[in-house]
């Protein structure tokens, strides 16, 4: 496997202070002739002491812009004499350090309007911004100025025009902390809200193409969730219209891997044809639980297909199988002169290792023409469904059996003829967050499709990541870390503390996992990192979690982490306010908390009086929404036979975000074994006399009557479920 670090870079001469780092993207720049620092106080005191701006790079490994800068720019010598001497030049991952890169997107976005990767920021000696923008090429061209030339306008400036060099990085800090930043009560929860944003993205759809707005499309998860839990609710054929014609038409388009399964970032186009090729563990994750939801509500086998091979994907390529965890992305191209070459075919290349009928029905299939997809390389063709098989069995003048065969033939042929092309790096670091989404989505498939090895390999992984990231003896709630390990698999050499988001989907992690297990140690886990998440990130005073840990008195953050934010919008990933709610409205239903549901309430509030403008990108906050205003159903299948395997498939029919399915042994019932709610009423059930298996329903602290049919159970679901 070729990585960026070996295909990118061609210098010999001594590494710099990178090569200590533990990032996969801060190594790739060891050998720039660059003295490039990582993000830290010895950077900043540097800067201070020099009284020279700061160069602020933020790039991640699976970027291709980014490298495509380190390439023309940062392997330059005439750049690198220009920062060497004029700046303090600091490299930053964003996916190590999103809270260093959520505020200066936001900054850059104050600035110029735009945002993105590679971001590249000028910063006063204090870490205050005062110009910025994403990719520079180093000569003018693109309709950009050169690198050089923006380099040295900015030291001038620097230099020449200090009062308005701060006066503009003061006014720039203020748009930072501004930005999302919610103090206090500012509206009212009522079912309203939740309509609104459905309807946000209904009106957003494409009935043509599937997926929501126009060119470039990318997945919203945590929306399309929101639409299957109302449609399966409420038997709405629009909303169940618009959330299976995208999932369709995502699973059709060059956006899934036609052949290995999983899918990439997003597409560039509206018709899903042509993706960004770089493919993410939280897109994974997310894009699993929303096939599985789908499959789950309106049995479409498709669907069940698409999931399965997600996870096949992410067996083969995202995973450490020996110790547990998921990986964190995969690059889009094995070099910076291809664009998704591995992913893409000619035509010649395909029939070279197909037979004349194969090679027929998987053109007609796959739309692999003489011209492609790609810009770069109009013979390339990305894999994309184009006719249904009953449509290419017509035009190869064949029946659907002979089609399917040869379909199958040709796709395990082309599969494995890629393999043995040099495969794009995969960044091995493991991320609590990430991790944690990747476990729950796992687990969830699991109960759906029956898939013992993931359920295995999900709490194989979540072990690690409690034995490794979690140290409850740190500090009086525990201590959380991000990174779990780095690229080379080893710990990571800096301590990179815990977010929001590490803290509520680890949580939520180990929710689903005890109630996918019923062993009471998740649980415990689940409520000491709730514990440490309200301690760490809750506002007291304005209601609401901010994103990063209040600093220690007298502590003074570096750069712009001073400023406070609380995350409301998904980006992509669910957003981390609405996540601690689902987390801590979870756990409330199992203990009974009446403190954390009112936190839950107070977070939910903070954001009702906006959260409608945020429309497709806040689904996260209506799923905890939904959450809340519903009352939690708690199906309790009690048993280990064939009988209570059959409740409990049955049981998990149909998503509803507030239903929770329990497999409960009854060993379970002993004193100890249940949490505060459900031992105030499971082992009091008078059923317990036999050894029948059976299901009840139960909310808070009342249960109804006990079922042990199939048929009894389905019925009394449909009541409850609504």
């Amino acid at each position: 496997m070729e990585s960026h670090t070996s295909t990118s870079h061609t210098h010999t001469h001594a590494t710099n202070a990178l090569a200590q780092a533990s990032s996969s993207y801060l190594r790739s720049a060891m050998h720039q002739p660059i003295a490039w620092n990582e993000w830290g106080e010895e950077a900043f005191a540097l800067a201070r002491q020099e009284n020279k701006p700061i160069l602020l790079d933020i790039g991640a490994v699976w970027c291709h812009w980014c490298h495509v800068m380190d390439r023309e720019s940062y392997e330059d010598a005439e750049i690198a004499a220009i920062l060497n001497e004029h700046f303090i030049a600091i490299k930053v991952d964003r996916d190590e350090r999103p809270d260093v890169d959520s505020r200066y997107q936001a900054a850059v976005s104050a600035m110029s309007g735009t945002g993105g990767w590679p971001l590249t920021v000028i910063l006063t000696p204090e870490g205050k911004p005062y110009f910025g923008g994403t990719y520079f090429p180093k000569e003018e061209r693109y309709g950009r100025p050169g690198f050089a030339r923006v380099l040295l306008t900015m030291v001038d400036v620097f230099r020449n025009k200090y009062d308005e060099v701060m006066e503009s990085a003061e006014s720039v800090v203020s748009a930072i902390q501004y930005n999302e930043t919610f103090s206090g009560r500012s509206g009212d929860l009522h079912a309203s809200l939740v309509e609104k944003l459905i309807q946000s993205a209904v009106q957003q759809f494409d009935p043509r193409n599937g997926g929501f707005g126009a060119q470039p499309k990318f997945p919203h998860s945590a929306a399309m969730d929101l639409l299957l839990d109302h449609a399966a609710r409420t038997g709405d054929a629009g909303t169940r219209n618009v959330a299976q014609i995208t999932l369709d038409k995502m699973a059709r388009g060059g956006i899934y891997d036609q052949l290995a399964g999983g899918f990439h970032r997003y597409s560039v186009d509206e018709r899903w044809v042509v993706p960004h090729f770089e493919k993410m563990a939280y897109d994974n994750s997310e894009l699993l639980k929303n096939y599985v939801h789908s499959f789950q509500s309106f049995v479409d086998p498709e669907h069940a297909r698409v999931a399965k091979d997600i996870v096949r994907w992410m067996d083969a390529c995202l995973s450490d199988r020996e110790r547990g965890g998921f990986y964190a992305s995969q690059d889009a191209d094995v070099s910076l002169d291809d664009d998704g070459d591995y992913f893409t075919w000619t035509r010649e290349e395909a029939a070279a290792v197909l037979t004349s009928s194969e090679m027929d029905v998987a053109a007609i299939y796959y739309d692999i023409g003489e011209l492609g997809d790609m810009h770069h390389n109009p013979a390339k063709n990305v894999l994309h469904v184009q006719y249904a098989l009953s449509e290419v069995a017509r035009r190869a003048a064949i029946n659907v059996e002979e089609a399917q065969r040869l379909l199958v033939a040709a796709r395990q042929k082309l599969y494995a003829a890629r393999l043995q092309r040099p495969s794009p790096y995969v960044d091995t670091t493991l991320y609590v967050n990430w991790n944690a989404m990747c476990i729950s989505a796992y687990l969830e498939a699991a109960r759906v499709l029956g898939m013992k090895s993931a359920k295995q390999f999900a709490l194989q992984s979540l072990d690690r990541i409690l034995r490794e990231a979690w140290q409850i003896e740190s500090s009086p709630t525990g201590t959380l870390r991000r990174v779990v390990a780095a690229a080379d698999g080893q710990p990571p050499a800096n301590f990179v503390v815990g977010m929001l988001d590490d803290y509520a989907m680890l949580g939520q992690a180990c929710v689903d996992a005890w109630e996918c297990t019923a062993e009471m140690r998740y649980f415990h886990a689940a409520e000491a990192i709730a514990e440490a998440m309200i301690a760490r990130f809750y506002d007291a005073t304005g209601g609401g979690f901010f994103d990063t840990a209040t600093p220690e008195p007298g502590a003074m953050p570096l750069g712009v982490l001073g400023a406070r934010r609380k995350p409301l919008q998904d980006a992509p990933t669910p957003a981390g306010n609405p996540v601690a709610a689902t987390l801590l409205l979870r756990l409330e239903a199992y203990n009974g908390r009446a403190d954390w549901r009112e936190k839950t309430q107070d977070t939910l509030e903070t954001f009702a009086s906006v959260v409608e403008h945020f429309g497709l990108y806040a689904g996260a906050y209506g799923l905890a929404l939904q959450r809340f205003l519903l009352p939690p159903i708690q199906v309790c299948v009690i048993g280990e036979d064939a009988a209570a395997e059959q409740l409990a498939v049955a049981a998990m029919a149909r998503y509803a975000i507030n239903k929770t399915v329990l497999r409960i042994p009854r060993a379970a019932m002993q004193q100890g074994a249940l949490p505060p709610l459900l031992a105030e009423t499971l082992p009091h059930l008078p059923e317990l006399a036999d050894d029948t298996s059976f299901a009840v329903i139960c909310a808070g602290t009342s249960c109804q009557p006990s079922v042990r049919s199939v048929d009894a159970l389905v019925e009394l679901l449909s009541k409850v479920v609504s």
